[in-house]
């Protein structure tokens, strides 16, 4: 069954990148929806039937963690797969993203075959 995604980053460029790439797998997928932060992402999970959710950490408004912390609090969205991809290099910040809840995390740059893997363990 096909699912819809949300890809949230405040760069416009690396969410066509990552809708590229998720074309490229061999998921079954409906649509992707972007957001450029987590203020707007909170609004596509309410009005979509999103299935997974890749996020960026730092973003203004709502950065990733302040999403999937709002995420994990709401029990609608408590089990919703959430891959945090970064370039974050600060081990505290990824392990405060899975200490959150992130099911996974990619660092930026990122190749296709890292998201496929990543998306493969998770789903």
């Amino acid at each position: 069954m096909a699912m819809d995604v949300l890809i949230v980053d405040d760069s416009a460029a690396i969410r066509k990148i990552l809708h590229r790439v998720l074309r490229q797998t061999d998921m079954p997928l409906g649509e992707v929806f972007e957001a450029g932060d987590g203020v707007e992402a909170l609004q596509a999970l309410k009005d979509h039937k999103i299935g997974l959710v890749l996020s960026d950490i730092n973003m203004p408004n709502m950065d990733g963690l302040q999403l999937l912390s709002k995420l994990r609090q709401d029990q609608a969205f408590r089990d919703l797969p959430v891959l945090m991809i970064t370039t974050e290099g600060s081990q505290h910040k990824v392990m405060e993203a899975v200490q959150l809840g992130a099911t996974g995390y990619v660092r930026k740059p990122f190749t296709a075959d890292q998201i496929k893997e990543k998306l493969t363990g998770i789903l």
